[in-house]
């Protein structure tokens, strides 16, 4: 594990885009091509801003999955992650070689099957990913399952989840937040070779302490994270506030 501290989420996307994109170039150099996992969210925004600003990706090189996305929710919606990716990723950066976007707007089931069958040919060399208030990990709320190993299921959001995603202003009410969506499990997460997880923001402290210090635990989706080779967390002076200090130091 280690663990990468700025001073601000400003700061923590620029360090986060670069590490990324330097692994993204050196799986190309070494491979000839980088299968990738985008995650979205507000915890996104600043690495992604970095990322795509840097020159020297050869993005024709690469092949994009994404996390999770909504049932039922419109491509249209300002909080359909198809859009937030087209928006903030896709149209900001040259072609690249496939883009795999979750549909959820077709039959979830026969969606999880295409996918899968996708996702097991291209073995994952990098994902971003974040933690939410609740400690999921892409949208595996607690408890979730560690042991399925289909690489994207069905899955029902909790109401803190639903919550945030209200609070963070992508719906204009509760009401409004879909409560089932297509999520990328723990297991096909944990398969990729690299792992950055980008984790801003106060309100996310104590899920950062519980998943990064308690034991692993689906009830601390995210906390299997620990068992990890080569994640890296990236985190702010206020996402990392409950950590203990003397962990913080010796991770960095």
């Amino acid at each position: 594990m280690k663990i990468i501290t700025a001073t601000n989420p400003a700061e923590l996307g620029k360090l986060a885009g670069s590490a990324t994109a330097d692994l993204i170039m050196s799986t190309i150099a070494q491979n000839g091509q980088a299968n990738i996992i985008l995650a979205t969210g507000a915890s996104q925004f600043e690495t992604l801003k970095q990322l795509t600003s840097e020159k020297d990706i050869d993005w024709s090189k690469c092949v994009m999955f994404h996390l999770d996305e909504y049932i039922g929710l419109p491509a249209s919606s300002k909080a359909s992650f198809r859009k937030y990716l087209k928006e903030r990723f896709l149209e900001k950066v040259a072609p690249l070689k496939a883009i795999y976007l979750i549909n959820g707007e077709t039959d979830p089931e026969a969606e999880c099957n295409h996918l899968n069958g996708i996702i097991e040919r291209h073995p994952i060399d990098v994902a971003l990913v974040g933690i939410g208030e609740n400690g999921h990990l892409a949208f595996n709320d607690p408890p979730a399952d560690f042991d399925t190993e289909q690489p994207y299921i069905v899955v029902s959001l909790q109401e803190e989840c639903r919550r945030q995603q209200y609070n963070e202003g992508w719906f204009d009410s509760i009401e409004e937040v879909p409560k089932q969506a297509i999520s990328m499990t723990i297991k096909q997460i944990s398969k990729s070779k690299h792992i950055i997880c980008s984790v801003p923001d106060g309100r996310k402290a104590k899920a950062v302490k519980e998943c990064l210090e308690l034991p692993v635990s689906n009830l601390y989706p995210a906390s299997i994270l620990q068992l990890h080779p080569e994640c890296t967390y990236f985190l702010d002076e206020s996402s990392s506030a409950f950590l203990s200090v003397q962990k913080v130091l010796a991770r960095k």
